[in-house]
């Protein structure tokens, strides 16, 4: 007769190694992807603790927290066990970190750097799945007086209209504008329409003495800049 072991659950797990009790003694550094997540959805499903859960959707997005904040509630749901309460959780979380590296990034004001504008609006777009097109303002010291965007669009394109952007341009008095917009599909290099669309974005600045510096576009993987690669 098959003797069948009892389903264990966090419960029956040494204490130090309940992730609750884990991040009380040891700090919450010490808690893995899985056991921070664990303490999201605060329970797992018949067949699986919450920490074996989070495991599981961990795994269906390769182990990486990128791919799992690009995921809405309702493709969270998709997982077995995963209700919208969990869900939502899930997702509350990673938006606050995604504004908590936003913040971050807002805080350096000044722009002396591609990489310094990648990191104002990197938070923003590197883990969206449809294009945004964004515009950073800046006056004459190289610091950043605005920033806003200017249009959303699908999965491989969006519109950068020029009557908007040199509208916010002028209303705020900027002296230079970077442009940037995000590469859903991960692929940094620009298309002929992007490098097209900065060069009559710089032509038309000329005109009004506002500078186009730079136009830089973003993904899960980096950015690439028009102006470090001497296409600008």
């Amino acid at each position: 007769m098959p003797i069948y072991a009892p389903k264990l659950t966090i419960k029956t797990w040494a204490e130090e190694d309940r992730p609750r009790e884990k991040l009380l003694l040891k700090g919450r550094s010490a808690l893995s992807d899985a056991e921070l997540i664990a303490l999201l959805i605060r329970s797992g499903s018949i067949e699986a603790s919450a920490v074996d859960l989070s495991k599981q959707i961990l795994a269906n997005v390769d182990n990486k927290l990128g791919e799992l904040a690009k995921m809405s509630v309702n493709d969270l749901m998709k997982h077995k066990g995963v209700g919208e309460a969990k869900a939502i959780s899930i997702a509350a979380a990673l938006e606050l970190g995604r504004r908590r590296r936003e913040e971050e990034g807002t805080r350096k004001k000044k722009i002396t750097s591609s990489r310094d504008a990648y990191e104002v609006l990197g938070p923003r777009l590197e883990d969206l799945s449809h294009e945004e097109f964004w515009i950073l303002l800046l006056n004459r010291a190289n610091m950043v007086i605005g920033r806003f965007e200017i249009s959303k669009g699908g999965i491989s394109g969006t519109v950068a209209d020029s009557k908007i952007i040199f509208k916010h341009a002028l209303e705020n008095l900027a002296s230079a504008i970077i442009l940037c917009h995000n590469h859903p599909s991960g692929n940094l290099q620009p298309s002929e329409s992007d490098i097209k669309t900065t060069e009559k974005l710089k032509k038309a600045g000329m005109i009004m003495d506002i500078l186009i510096l730079d136009h830089i576009i973003i993904s899960d993987s980096g950015y690439f800049s028009l102006a470090d690669e001497g296409i600008l």
